[in-house]
């Protein structure tokens, strides 16, 4: 008998194979070696066979179902707010000072810190998720990130 696990692996592998088919009419540009289509075919392709292997585990799944663990929603609300401020930093801070934040800070809200370690690590990631998807997307795909109207920079 198919879970929740399974109707969502399934909805999943549905969704990305639709969007799959529609990158196929994507018109290649013949003076760029890599066309418009081929980073989304690489996400939707593993999107969805993940989304089939989340649907054949569930399926093979002998054990009784347990409960679902509950819901905190004030966790979920905090994120999408912690996002909120992000979308709205971004324009004013920059995409480096803003991703920062918002990845040290998002650290700090799924695991609230208990010590100064904590903190240190919460930095250590901001800084390395700001400048990792900096260069990636500066240099690598060479996409201009938004400058802040603050900042400048």
């Amino acid at each position: 008998m198919i879970g929740r696990d399974g109707i969502a692996g399934l909805a999943v592998a549905a969704t990305s194979l639709l969007l799959f088919a529609v990158t196929l009419g994507l018109e290649k540009n013949p003076l760029v070696p890599i066309g418009p289509a081929f980073y989304p075919r690489i996400v939707l392709g593993i999107t969805a066979a993940l989304g089939l292997a989340l649907l054949v585990v569930d399926l093979r799944r002998k054990a009784p179902r347990q409960r679902a663990a509950p819901v905190n929603a004030g966790l979920v609300a905090l994120s999408f707010g912690v996002f909120a401020l992000y979308v709205v930093a971004l324009p004013l801070l920059g995409f480096r000072i803003a991703t920062f934040a918002y990845a040290a800070g998002f650290y700090l809200v799924l695991a609230p810190p208990r010590s100064a370690a904590h903190w240190m690590r919460a930095l250590v990631y901001g800084v390395i998720t700001a400048l990792a998807t900096y260069y990636a997307f500066e240099y690598y795909l060479q996409v201009l990130l938004p400058r802040g109207s603050w900042t400048g920079f």
